[in-house]
């Protein structure tokens, strides 16, 4: 079996040593990997450590460059290029435990021509589990089924086939550079199943200038997609969702209906419950989103009073 894993990377050169260095670790196993690195407009030394890498000749390791477009982009680039049998995407912040493909490995009998994924769990730097455990191990479901009637939780690691994970792309609206995963994976789910596995094969360490951390810079600067995102589950059959996760789809449809301006976000809506919930809560959705965004301006004018004085 081969593996290709698959990092974009932007001004976060430094931190690739740790990815880099659980590739080396992991290179006794029975796997052939090899490690594609896109690097995302960086301004930084990443291109030269990456090279490094390179030279030193243990993996098979290959850049390449892109202007800055964001992380979706640089994976829908990389994954042309993916000759593996299993593709998984591992963030600049990532990395592997000990015997991850070894357990990637063991379990490769089940990705079938009808399982896009192996969803594994992943850990934080203190070995926490970030999220909670499957039902059972070898679970099959599918990615929406998990998060939304499961009640499973957190950040999961996926272990593409990679056959399947070719045919489609993370979809980006306009010139938005982020779009959750999960638009993906539910297309996915249209045609094939994930089975999940109890057994961690990454790690995470957030750093100050991610995605999670600076949640509502990233929804302010890519609304569009998360807008067709939640759109396009209030389209889907939601038989099995429980009210609280239907009222989370509901708050977050006007949420990013508001901050994408989107005309006739009510009408747009499929279903008539559907209609008479977002016309319900939608002055309230509105006056909390502003509410919310003016907050975040006031917090963050603040911060850069506090630190002009401290200059």
């Amino acid at each position: 079996m081969k593996i290709s894993i698959l990092t974009p990377a932007y001004n976060r050169g430094e931190k690739l040593n740790k990815l880099y260095t659980s590739l080396l670790v992991n290179n006794n196993s029975n796997v052939d990997i090899e490690w594609l690195v896109m690097d995302d407009g960086s301004t930084d030394k990443t291109k030269y450590i990456v090279t490094n890498f390179i030279k030193q000749n243990i993996i098979n390791i290959k850049y390449y460059y892109q202007e800055n477009k964001g992380k979706m982009a640089a994976l829908n680039n990389l994954v042309r290029y993916a000759t593996g049998d299993v593709i998984i995407e591992c963030d600049s912040d990532d990395y592997f435990t000990v015997g991850a493909f070894d357990t990637i490995e063991k379990y490769e009998s089940v990705l079938t021509d009808e399982i896009y994924a192996l969803v594994f769990l992943k850990y934080d730097q203190n070995g926490n589990n970030m999220g909670n455990n499957f039902p059972e191990n070898l679970h099959r479901s599918d990615m929406f089924s998990l998060y939304f009637r499961e009640n499973i939780t957190g950040e999961k690691a996926l272990a593409f086939n990679s056959n399947i994970r070719k045919k489609f792309s993370y979809k980006l609206e306009a010139d938005e550079k982020f779009v959750t995963e999960s638009r993906m994976y539910h297309q996915m789910d249209l045609e094939y199943d994930v089975i999940c596995i109890n057994e961690p094969i990454m790690i995470c360490e957030y750093q100050k200038d991610g995605y999670s951390k600076n949640i509502q810079k990233v929804f302010k600067e890519n609304p569009l997609g998360y807008y067709e995102y939640f759109k396009e589950i209030l389209e889907m059959d939601l038989s099995g969702v429980t009210l609280k996760k239907r009222l989370y789809i509901y708050k977050h449809y006007i949420l990013f209906a508001v901050l994408a301006e989107r005309d006739h976000a009510i009408r747009n809506v499929t279903g008539v419950i559907n209609k008479i919930i977002v016309a319900i809560m939608w002055i309230p959705g509105i006056i909390k989103t502003k509410t919310m965004f003016k907050e975040d301006k006031q917090n963050k004018k603040t911060k850069d009073v506090k630190k002009k004085k401290n200059k």
